[in-house]
């Protein structure tokens, strides 16, 4: 251990413990014993210190409790100079075993006021720095029981969120028991009173930097007794009397900086105050609408103005003659070239915290018209921010990034123009290199920045290109749930789209995603870490190979588990796409058998398409429909009441968002394959429901319902259902569709409907009744091949077609084919229906049934090969080639008859080989 470091730890740690050999000696101790084990408290103490400045407080406390020799160099005082306790639940044995480590503690940062017992366990005398946010609740009592335990505080600050409940008996209470104190910012306080500010200037002769901002009210004539003071910041404030103001302040001789940002300052006012008060250098009026209605005002007086009208980098640099870029004023007062100047420190130190304050303000007030400010000079002060010392100024300024390009706060849509001035200017780096930093608040903001502005594709390739997946998929492991959930929040946005998918899973994040949902499964208040987490893996998902990895893992059941537990909408509603796009790949995986076997997943199901929110439907209705390519699935969703409840859907959607109608319609087709849930849906009312969305504008809906439709009225009794329910003049209408699977399924449905049924389809009646019947068979059969001979090569409409050469053929399929309906399976009963039909009288539905083997039969079709073993075992080849040589038959069907054999011919032979 070297004598630097020796010199870190506490008091009590004997030097004749510690080894003045070389490190490298020392690390003879690492080697494996005769049981192949290493003793890890025999390791040099340096070692151990840097060990433990890398982890949580948390941890840190409960791995100086692991032996002895770590105890005593778990208590140094170098680990303990500044504690963060904003994300950790402070419980009584958290809070016991940090109290024996902090009596040399100087720096404190906490969230509200629950923990404020806590705050006081820890007895760390020697206090400096207090600093709380989420203060809302934070009351007079409770802070004057803080300063009443840490008397030698020096800065206290809470905010920038409001302290609604502190009074001025709140701040006469750090008044008197604080004498030592030199910096009070607090923000939101409702009326700061003559008597609490002139107890402040008696009690704290060194008070000199004061900040009562977004108050309600203040006694400005009194703030003239804080006679040391060097900074003021009034941000926010509403009602002050300016008038008294401008007579006052003129008697604080050393005041070095006035901050005055969006306030109602009016320009007389704000003249007379800046030219009265020759000690005054810096001035910041950002969002000061009167100010900026007279340009005048920023005339620099001999002051340097900040605000809307000026570049802040410009006017700073008066303050640095030997700077060579007035964008460089921060670096190069950063880099020490005027390190003599405690003065000038001080002064840039409050400029950096009054900027991040106002940048910070501006942008989530997400003002209008400033598009030009933050092109110009917003987003590099911001970046600029990002690189300063102190922690809260760089905390303001990536949250301040994470919010000003945000545009539109609901869908997280972000200004391509900002976020390419944050490209430009270096802020992937910055960022990343923060999201690295064992700062867990600045983690956190920094990680949120990352996230929002990768919604940009541009920024998200560059996030990706500096391995910045890597980092968050790090960060998503985190046990700070806060810092979690928002790498949660970038890996989801990441992994929009299939750009980043690889580098996702090569940085191990699924197993990172799974195992949020996992960690934290029940809780109101962990919503989001999970909801993000499973829209990441719902995202993944959508991809085959990466869907199978997320099963590998353990994916399944996290989603499933999700939705059965979860009442929160979003949660629900990507635990069910997630489960919905995980099922969605048919028989190229086992994911549906797998999601299919987990308890309750099917009843959850169902319950969700009951759901009042309408995304939250639609996901459990697809989940159900992908499911449902499943047999046993398919009787698990019938017992469980599934068929009931997506009549229900469908009924219910027709006017409803076009996802929905896809989902609901799609379910019900998958369900139909079953002959007792195709009965079920008839009797139910799924026909009417169907012949509805039928007719819906959207090309996918339709095309959806008339598949279902096709599928259900291969049943006799729900062909007779439609028939009465007037979808015969839907059908037809489907058969002009700009969809060529829309064309084809009603053309099928028509074909099921009228093959050798129509006898059975005319209702008794009247003559006039007849006449009409035939004369919609008539159009039926017309329309029908109208739209079939749509797919029709033009070599077709010449005699060299019946050659049937393989190039003819392979012309011919390849015009005519459907992809779509490449991934529909047949059943054994649907390609003897076709091969029936090839018999028929009418030649419109023998056209149709060869174009159907033909696209049934088409070469990469998903199931081609098991529709040809079909054909093959019914004897098909035969009719077929009767067909293919019918003079009589039309050319096209003869055509279309020979494309069949040649595919029946050509697959059977690829597959022998």
């Amino acid at each position: 251990m070297t004598r630097s470091v020796r010199q870190k730890c506490e008091k009590e740690t004997r030097e004749s413990d510690l080894s003045d050999e070389p490190e490298m000696e020392n690390l003879e101790c690492l080697k494996l014993d005769d049981d192949g084990i290493v003793d890890w408290t025999r390791l040099p103490d340096d070692a151990v210190i840097d060990v433990f400045t890398r982890l949580s407080y948390r941890d840190r406390a409960n791995m100086s409790s692991a032996c002895k020799s770590w105890r005593s160099v778990g208590s140094s005082s170098c680990l303990w100079r500044s504690l963060d306790l904003r994300a950790h639940r402070c419980e009584g044995e958290l809070m016991e075993c940090l109290a024996s480590r902090c009596s040399n503690l100087q720096k404190l940062r906490f969230r509200g006021s629950a923990n404020t017992d806590s705050l006081v366990s820890i007895r760390a005398n020697n206090l400096k720095e207090l600093s709380g946010d989420f203060c809302k609740v934070l009351s007079d009592s409770t802070l004057t029981l803080i300063v009443t335990y840490y008397k030698l505080l020096e800065s206290i600050q809470l905010g920038p969120d409001n302290c609604e409940m502190i009074t001025s008996d709140g701040l006469y209470s750090i008044a008197i028991y604080c004498p030592n104190l030199k910096k009070l910012r607090l923000s939101g306080i409702s009326d700061v009173s003559y008597q609490a500010i002139r107890a402040l200037a008696d009690r704290c002769p060194n008070l000199h930097d004061i900040g009562f901002i977004d108050c309600l009210n203040i006694s400005t004539a009194s703030l003239a007794n804080v006679v040391q003071l060097r900074f003021l910041s009034v941000a926010g404030t509403t009602d002050i009397d300016w008038d008294s103001a401008g007579e006052n302040w003129t008697n604080l001789p050393y005041l070095e900086g006035l901050d005055v940002s969006r306030t109602d300052v009016d320009p007389e006012n704000f003249t007379r105050l800046v030219e009265s008060i020759d000690s005054l250098k810096v001035v910041c009026t950002f969002n000061c609408p009167v100010l900026e209605e007279d340009p005048a005002v920023y005339k620099s007086h001999g002051k340097m103005m900040l605000g809307f009208s000026n570049d802040t980098f410009k006017v700073l640099s008066s303050m640095f003659p030997d700077t060579k870029s007035e964008q460089a004023v921060f670096s190069d007062w950063r880099s020490g070239s005027n390190k003599n100047d405690a003065n000038l420190d001080i002064l840039m130190m409050w400029v950096e915290w009054i900027l991040s304050h106002a940048l910070l303000c501006i942008a989530e007030a997400n003002l209008t018209g400033l598009d030009q400010f933050w092109l110009d000079q917003g987003a590099d002060l911001l970046l600029t921010l990002l690189q300063s010392s102190q922690a809260d100024v760089q905390e303001w300024a990536a949250t301040g990034l994470a919010t000003f390009a945000v545009v539109n706060d609901i869908s997280i849509k972000v200004d391509a123009g900002r976020v390419k001035a944050v490209r430009k200017g270096g802020g992937v780096q910055l960022l990343l290199r923060l999201a690295r930093s064992l700062n867990e608040g600045l983690q956190l903001e920094a990680t949120k920045a990352i996230s929002n502005l990768s919604t940009n594709p541009a920024f998200a390739r560059s996030v990706a290109g500096e391995g910045g997946i890597t980092v968050l998929a790090s960060l998503a492991k985190s046990t700070n749930r806060f810092v979690a959930e928002e790498a949660a929040g970038g890996l989801w946005n990441l992994s929009a789209g299939d750009k980043h998918m690889g580098a996702i899973f090569d940085a191990g994040a699924i197993k990172s995603l799974v195992d949020l949902i996992i960690k934290w499964p029940r809780g109101g208040h962990r919503v989001l870490v999970r909801e993000r987490a499973a829209g990441a893996l719902a995202n993944l998902a959508a991809d085959e190979k990466y869907s199978m990895e997320v099963a590998a893992v353990g994916g399944i059941s996290a989603v499933v588990t999700l939705a059965c537990t979860c009442k929160h909408r979003g949660v629900q509603e990507q635990a069910t796409r997630a489960l919905a796009n995980l099922t969605g790949h048919g028989d190229s995986n086992t994911n549906i058998v797998m999601a299919g076997q987990e308890d309750r997943v099917i009843d959850v199901l169902i319950l969700l398409i009951r759901s009042q929110h309408d995304a939250v439907r639609q996901e459990a209705a697809t989940a159900l429909w992908h499911l449902s390519g499943d047999a046993r699935n398919r009787e698990r969703i019938a017992l469980a009441g599934g068929v009931v409840a997506l009549v229900a859907l469908a009924q219910s959607c027709v006017y409803a968002s076009p996802r929905l109608q896809e989902g609901a319609a799609g379910a019900l087709w998958a369900l139909s394959v079953s002959e007792a849930n195709s009965i079920a849906i008839g009797r139910e009312g799924g026909i009417t429901a169907l012949i509805a969305l039928a007719q819906s504008p959207s090309e996918n809906v339709h095309e959806i319902a008339a598949g279902a439709l096709s599928s259900l009225v291969f049943n006799p009794e729900n062909a007779l259902r439609l028939v009465e329910d007037g979808g015969i003049s839907v059908l037809i209408s489907r058969l002009s569709s700009i969809s060529k699977l829309a064309r084809f399924m009603a053309a099928i449905a028509l074909a099921y409907i009228y093959d050798g049924r129509k006898d059975e389809l005319a209702p008794v009646g009247s003559s006039t009744n007849g006449r009409s019947n035939r004369i919609i068979l008539c159009t039926a059969m017309t329309q029908i091949q109208k739209s079939l001979l749509s797919f029709a090569h033009p070599l077709m409409s010449c005699s060299t077609a019946l050659s049937a050469t393989p190039a003819v053929v392979a012309q011919v399929t390849e015009f005519a084919r459907i992809p779509e309906v490449g991934q529909l399976r047949c059943s054994q009963a649907e390609i003897g229906r076709f091969v029936s039909m090839l018999r028929h009288q009418y030649r419109q539905l023998k056209l149709c049934a060869a174009f159907a083997l033909l696209q049934f039969t088409a070469p990469g079709g998903q199931h081609a090969l098991h529709h040809v073993n079909l054909l093959q075992a019914s004897g098909a080849a035969r009719v077929l080639r009767v067909t293919a040589a019918a003079k009589s038959a039309p050319l096209e069907t003869r055509v279309f008859a020979k494309c069949v054999l040649r595919n029946m011919e050509y697959l059977q032979t690829d597959t022998s080989t």
